[in-house]
């Protein structure tokens, strides 16, 4: 019997040792909780699980939440500022909200590709404005992620209104993000801005609470905006970015190797989302025209003309830096 007992006690000290070091291993990896507003099936949900948590699981927990369940559209960013939140998916137009010199990066017919894109964000150009963010809302941007290309997506049949110039949207409730620089580029655009959560639009267009949105072609199909809209007109107008953004204290804190993994992860990540996205707006107006969408292209050069005549005449141009914006031309040329 003591045997037994003996037996039992050793058995079941290994199994405390086996469940303590199974959690002390769980607890030394890296918690990365993402917070994103778009859906699971979007190519940048799909490019950083499949690619990037892959790549990071040896030494970080990847655990990323969609459809903004964790944190709402506009407030991950300051979630990540406090500690309460690792990483998320941000914008350009969220940056200028804390920075006005990033507006440069969401003006419209600036950024001309995916490629340009690219070029812009590992130019030492952006040097500047990265530290800054990293100084002082403490969060690393790793890479830049292609969203696409923007274009206005109504309710409205084109029989009803045919969108050709700026003028044409005039009184138009054009959904828009709510910071200001996304509610300046849809007044360029001619459109009566309105600010909403990403999660509400397709209720909006629904309901008739707003008349169209903007978004690229991706989006549209993969928040089935197309089911409660009837018209694209291509007006490409913006050449969309995002960026993977990191806590800067659970980057310093990694080691050197570890910082180097996570922004290759990133880099692959963004790389396989772009390939993926192009692909998919080049598939996609046939689909949406099958859908019943009238799928068309207006006088593109009339709305760059409008849209850049808007900015530099703005206060948010007064807030770019000198050079910058020929430097980012000089780079797409």
């Amino acid at each position: 019997m003591p045997f037994n007992m003996s037996r039992r006690a050793v058995l079941a000290a290994a199994t405390a040792l086996a469940v303590t070091a199974t959690g002390a291993f769980a607890q030394d990896k890296v918690q990365l909780r993402l917070s994103g507003v778009n859906s699971e099936t979007d190519q940048r949900a799909i490019a950083l699980t499949e690619v990037f948590g892959p790549a990071v699981s040896d030494f970080a927990n990847f655990e990323p939440h969609w459809n903004g369940t964790l944190f709402g559209q506009g407030t991950e960013l300051e979630a990540i500022a406090s500690g309460d939140l690792e990483m998320s998916i941000t914008s350009a137009q969220e940056l200028a909200t804390f920075f006005p010199e990033w507006s440069i990066f969401s003006a419209g017919y600036v950024l001309q590709s995916a490629e340009h894109q690219v070029a812009v964000f590992n130019d030492p150009l952006m040097d500047p404005f990265k530290q800054k963010v990293e100084d002082e809302l403490g969060v690393v941007l790793l890479a830049p992620m292609y969203l696409g290309r923007r274009q206005v997506n109504l309710r409205q049949s084109r029989d009803e209104l045919d969108v050709q110039t700026p003028a044409d949207l005039s009184g138009v409730n054009l959904r828009m993000p709510g910071s200001d620089a996304w509610q300046f580029l849809g007044r360029a655009l001619g459109a009566n801005p309105t600010p909403m959560a990403f999660t509400e639009v397709y209720t909006a267009l629904q309901t008739g609470a707003v008349d169209g949105q903007d978004n690229p072609l991706p989006t549209v199909v993969d928040a089935k905006f197309y089911e409660v809209t009837k018209q694209i007109a291509l007006t490409s107008h913006l050449v969309d970015w995002n960026f993977i953004a990191l806590s800067a204290e659970t980057f310093n804190n990694l080691t050197p190797e570890q910082q180097t993994q996570i922004t290759d992860a990133a880099v692959a990540a963004a790389d396989s989302g772009r390939a993926a996205q192009l692909a998919k707006e080049e598939e996609l107006v046939s689909f949406l025209e099958e859908q019943g969408l009238d799928v068309y292209e207006p006088d593109v050069a009339a709305f760059r003309e409008a849209v850049q005549k808007a900015y530099l005449e703005s206060d948010l141009a007064a807030s770019w830096p000198d050079g910058v914006l020929d430097a980012v031309n000089a780079l797409g040329n």
